[in-house]
């Protein structure tokens, strides 16, 4: 009696912890890995991953693991455990730190101005790359904001502004002398046929732009405001950050979708100075604009008036240059008795016409 209870308590077992609670379902924006005794099966020695040098490889030499695909029910053994991972892209504010409360990450930039960022950063597990989620670090998301807070640090300390870099020169020389071509009347002029340059006011070599200034000895150009440079260049800047964040794929098995740096603010104070300065330089911008304005449009008067000039001057010297070519024609084919006849009868209306003749005795 007691062998058949005790059988009967092992079948119960059996069917509880086999059959009851032995299979498993796996979500669409889940993936799942089986550990058998806490090891994962593995179908590759190391998992490669094009995005890590080669120090990067030999620091996290990761197996690449059997992944379970959406689906089910499937089965698993007693000695076997499911880890089960969402793949679906999640957001998280750069702020986010499971140690301390914060609202702001504070960045110091190359003008040692403390300023504040904000932002999020879209993420999702990698599948390729499960092992080092789940078994490489205790907690991977952590790991990956720390090295993307550093690696954002680092770049706003460092930041230049990619079209003002090239035209921070020290030590200006005097420009080259204009060839022939390129001088007109009224100032030299550039082949597009515009005067001084191409006419844009950010274009290198434009009218009033910081290439003409650079090209003119004694004009000095100095160094953009780092937080204006990054306020201009948020774009530029998570590019980078998505760039440079890449390895997290193959350290922490996390993979950045992008990086959504919204906000560089500074200080109150260093706000007010950079608000003063920007609306100097609007108000410097516009009054250039106003003079290019002007001065094109003076060229373009002067020019209206050389047209002028020169069709009447042309309209002038017409009916003189037709009757050289009929005098020319006459005396051809009639000869110089009939070039003369033909004077002497185009004097007669004249004559009706003139007050005084003034003969000359020959």
């Amino acid at each position: 009696m007691e062998l058949i209870a005790f059988l009967f308590g092992l079948a119960l077992y059996f069917f509880l912890r086999v059959l009851a609670s032995g299979f498993y379902t796996v979500r669409p924006d889940e993936r799942a890995v089986i550990t058998s005794f806490g090891r994962a099966e593995r179908i590759a020695v190391q998992n490669v991953d094009p995005n890590l040098s080669d120090a990067e490889r030999e620091r996290y030499p990761y197996p690449r693991v059997r992944v379970v695909q959406p689906g089910g029910p499937y089965l698993k053994l007693p000695w076997q455990k499911v880890h089960k991972v969402s793949v679906a892209t999640q957001a998280v504010d750069v702020v986010w730190d499971p140690t301390k409360e914060q609202t702001t990450i504070e960045a110091v930039t190359k003008d040692n101005l403390t300023t504040g960022v904000n932002g999020q950063i879209r993420y999702r597990v990698s599948e390729n790359n499960l092992y080092a989620y789940l078994f490489g670090v205790s907690s991977p998301l952590e790991h990956v904001m720390g090295f993307f807070i550093s690696v954002l640090r680092e770049r706003i300390a460092n930041f230049v502004d990619p079209k003002g870099a090239s035209l921070i020169t020290e030590g200006f020389e005097s420009p080259p002398p204009l060839s022939a071509e390129d001088t007109v009347p009224g100032g030299p002029r550039a082949p597009g046929g515009r005067l001084g340059g191409t006419g844009d006011p950010d274009a290198v070599g434009g009218v009033g732009g910081p290439g003409e200034a650079a090209r003119r000895p004694g004009i000095e150009l100095s160094e953009g405001v780092s937080i204006n440079d990054l306020r201009k260049n948020l774009p530029l800047l998570n590019q980078y950050m998505e760039e440079q964040c890449k390895a997290t794929q193959g350290r922490y098995g996390i993979e950045l979708d992008a990086a959504l740096i919204t906000e560089i603010d500074p200080p109150l104070e260093v706000d007010r100075a950079l608000s003063a300065i920007n609306s100097t330089r609007n108000q410097v911008a516009a009054d250039i604009s106003t003079a290019r304005a002007d001065a094109e449009q003076q060229i373009t008067m002067s020019e209206r008036a050389v047209e002028i000039a020169q069709n009447n001057a042309e309209a002038e010297v017409a009916p003189l240059r037709v009757l050289a070519e009929a005098l020319t024609g006459i005396k051809r084919e009639a000869g110089q008795d009939a070039l003369v006849a033909y004077v002497r009868n185009q004097r007669v209306p004249l004559l009706t016409r003139a007050r005084r003749i003034v003969m000359q005795a020959k």
